[in-house]
């Protein structure tokens, strides 16, 4: 990655924390997903937006359920090397 596209630029855009889908809507083209995550009170509350073209979603989609498969393979792995909890972070992608 260059400077432009890296975490650590202003461009890379902002972490967002999120549990939840809130809302979802297709205009011109265009998805918008609003993330949430459950507040002070235990109630889903806006966190952010992620807007995607919709040509764009199927493989954004697919990716996010690639992630899931091999999040999936990594918690077989070390299940039977412990009866411990499966670890709480990995990572993909040669990071």
């Amino acid at each position: 990655m260059d400077n432009q596209t890296s975490p650590g630029s202003a461009l890379f855009g902002a972490t967002i924390f999120a549990d939840g889908l809130l809302d979802a809507s297709v205009q011109h083209g265009v998805v918008r997903l609003t993330l949430g995550r459950l507040g002070a009170d235990n109630k889903p509350v806006p966190a952010g937006l992620l807007v995607v073209p919709l040509v764009q979603l199927a493989g954004l989609t697919q990716g996010l359920g690639r992630l899931m498969q091999q999040i999936e393979a990594k918690i077989k792995e070390a299940a039977p090397a412990a009866a411990e909890t499966p670890p709480d972070s990995f990572t993909f992608g040669g990071r």
